[in-house]
C-alpha cells in the first residue's frame, strides 16, 4: 500500500525569517528512517482562512499530514479554529486532554486560559505529548502538534509508530548509485525518454535527475536510481549503455 506523507509548517515568524524552520528536515529524517518518504511540504502564516482552506484540500486528498504550530491559546494561534471550520464542528473541552492537563499542572488551578490548551474540534482524538503532557490532536489522518521541535518531533514519531508501522520498509540493503553526465546532450529534456523507460521498467526504484550549473553553463547532470542493489545495478547498466549510445560522457558519482 502506497501512501503520500506531507507536512504543513505554520507560523508568521518562519515566513518573516525571524525563526528558522526545524521541522522539515527532521520529519524527512524520521520518515526516511522508516523507509518512507516525504512527498510535499507547505509553509503557511497565521491566517485562519488560509489554514482552513489548506486543511480542506489536504483532507480531501487523503494524504497523511503532519501539521506543526498554531495549536496554542494565544490570539495568533489559529490551527484549532481552522480545523474546526474544516470539519464543520465546534470547539469543545476534550475530556482526555483535560485529564492530561490536570496531570501537567499537578494540583494548580486550571484556569480558563489553560483549558483553552485542550479545547479542540469536537470529535478529534489526542496525541500524547511526552515533553509536558499538553497534547496535540488528530483527525482524518492529520496530526496537529505544537511548533516547538522538542514537543512536535516525539509526537510525530509516536503517530508514525502507532498508525503506520505496516507501511515501514527495510532501510538496510538499499543503495543509491548515479552517473555524472557531461557533453552537449547531457541535459534532462534530451534524456526524458530514457528516464521514462527506467521508471516504467523498474517501478520499485526511485529515479532522480539533478542538473548542476556553473555560472550560466551546464556543468553536469547527475542521473541515478535508489533501491534494491541488484535492480539498481541492472538499471544503471541500461542507463550507461543508453548514454554511451548517445555520445554522452559519464563517470560514477563519487
Amino acid at each position: 500500500m502506497t501512501r503520500s506523507f506531507g507536512a504543513i509548517i505554520i507560523g508568521d515568524e518562519i515566513l518573516s525569517g525571524k525563526r528558522q524552520d526545524k521541522h522539515f528536515a527532521k520529519i524527512a529524517e524520521m520518515l526516511g528512517a522508516r523507509g518512507l518518504r516525504l512527498s510535499w511540504v507547505e509553509y503557511l502564516g497565521d491566517d485562519r482562512e488560509r489554514l482552513a482552506a489548506t486543511f480542506k484540500r489536504t483532507m480531501t486528498a487523503g494524504d497523511v499530514v503532519f501539521s506543526c504550530g498554531g495549536i496554542g491559546n494565544t490570539p495568533d494561534d489559529h490551527t484549532r479554529q481552522a480545523v474546526a471550520a474544516t470539519l464543520g464542528v465546534n470547539l469543545e473541552l476534550h475530556p482526555e486532554g483535560y485529564e492530561e492537563l490536570k496531570v501537567r499542572f499537578n494540583g494548580e488551578e486550571i484556569t480558563d486560559q489553560r483549558r483553552q490548551l485542550v479545547t479542540f474540534p469536537a470529535g478529534v482524538k489526542i496525541i500524547p505529548n511526552p515533553f509536558n503532557r499538553i497534547p496535540g490532536f488528530m483527525a482524518n489522518e492529520h496530526y496537529f502538534v505544537p511548533g516547538f521541535p522538542q514537543m512536535a518531533h516525539p509526537m510525530i514519531a509516536w503517530a508514525l509508530d502507532t498508525f503506520y508501522r505496516d507501511l515501514f520498509k527495510p532501510v538496510d540493503g538499499m543503495v543509491e548509485k548515479a552517473f555524472l553526465l557531461t557533453g552537449p546532450n547531457a541535459y534532462e529534456s534530451a534524456l526524458l525518454d530514457l528516464m521514462e523507460h527506467i521508471v516504467k521498467d523498474y517501478p520499485t526504484l526511485r529515479l532522480f535527475s539533478l542538473p548542476s550549473l556553473q555560472g550560466k553553463e551546464r556543468r553536469h547532470l547527475e542521473l541515478g536510481v535508489e533501491g534494491e542493489p541488484a535492480l539498481v545495478d541492472q538499471a544503471m547498466e541500461e542507463i550507461r549503455a543508453a548514454v554511451e549510445q548517445r555520445g554522452i560522457s559519464w563517470i560514477w558519482r563519487p
